[in-house]
């Protein structure tokens, strides 16, 4: 019988990519959501969708039964309490393996930065189980440009530069899924860096110069400003990402693809490849 491997995060842009890949490696692919008509549209019915709230210790339990592995790919807020619910029943259900998407600034010696400390207490919960895991911590997902355009206004966050290896989220899901297939890769911390090495406001300018040519012109936010956008919008994402981005801004991006790209395979995708397939995929839904 197929391994069956839950993903947690599935519908999201980082986790759905994850679930296509693992089916295509031949696992069987359980999907909890709460939104079960939202993954049904993302889906083909060759996908085991199960409706549940992952904050539940029981509605965890019940997807996580019959489970090989699980990855984790969630809000930062609610994946330590996750991850604790998922370690008090994984011994008993047989648990074999764990994915978990932390992030590039736990590379950081002794690191400042909020996300990083509560990726690093994750980290350090799935470590002590005992069950074989892998680590991925990526830097600047391409998949990311799309929320600096609102309308017909692009906006880089900070006026110093912010250098990153940009990746697909197509290559990290397929990375996910290869490190289920190999033993090399249990029980590691691998960094995950694109192909190119380029400032935000070069990949947005490239992104909007095919997508949105009526954009002419970028502007910026302030790092300051955006975090205050963040914590008046109650967006988590915006105010975990800001301090990365100030990071990366004065340190440089963080960690060694090397290992990843050893037992991976690198990712491949480069950012006008995406673009393309991108404006491909708008082209035919507009078709």
């Amino acid at each position: 019988m197929e391994k069956r491997i839950l993903v947690l995060g599935g519908t999201g842009m980082l986790g759905a990519p994850v679930a296509r890949n693992l089916k295509q490696q031949g696992f069987q692919v359980r999907i909890m959501t709460r939104n079960k008509e939202k993954a049904q549209k993302l889906f083909d019915d060759s996908f085991e969708i199960v409706t549940g709230d992952v904050t539940d210790a029981n509605d965890t339990e019940k997807a996580l039964n019959g489970c090989y592995g699980v990855h984790i790919n969630l809000q930062p807020s609610i994946e330590l309490s996750v991850a604790e619910n998922i370690l008090n029943v994984a011994s008993r259900l047989g648990l074999q393996r764990i994915t978990y998407l932390s992030g590039a600034t736990t590379f950081i010696k002794n690191p400042k930065i909020p996300l990083a400390k509560q990726k690093l207490k994750v980290e350090k919960l799935i470590k002590e189980s005992g069950i074989p895991y892998t680590f991925f911590c990526p830097t600047g997902a391409m998949e990311n440009i799309l929320s600096m355009i609102r309308g017909n206004r692009a906006n880089v966050i900070g006026k110093k530069p912010v250098y990153v290896h940009w990746f697909a989220a197509e290559d990290l899901g397929r990375m996910v899924a290869k490190s289920y297939t190999t033993e090399k890769a249990a029980n590691k911390k691998l960094c995950i860096h694109g192909p190119e090495k380029l400032s935000s406001r070069e990949a947005l300018q490239r992104y909007c110069s095919e997508i949105h040519p009526e954009i002419k012109n970028l502007g910026s936010i302030p790092f300051w400003l955006a975090k205050i956008i963040g914590v008046m919008a109650k967006n988590e994402s915006l105010k975990n990402d800001v301090p990365v981005m100030v990071h990366f801004a004065k340190k440089g991006e963080p960690g060694d693809p090397t290992e990843a790209n050893n037992i991976l395979g690198a990712p491949a995708i480069t950012l006008d490849e995406w673009i393309k397939q991108r404006k491909a995929k708008l082209s035919t839904a507009t078709a």
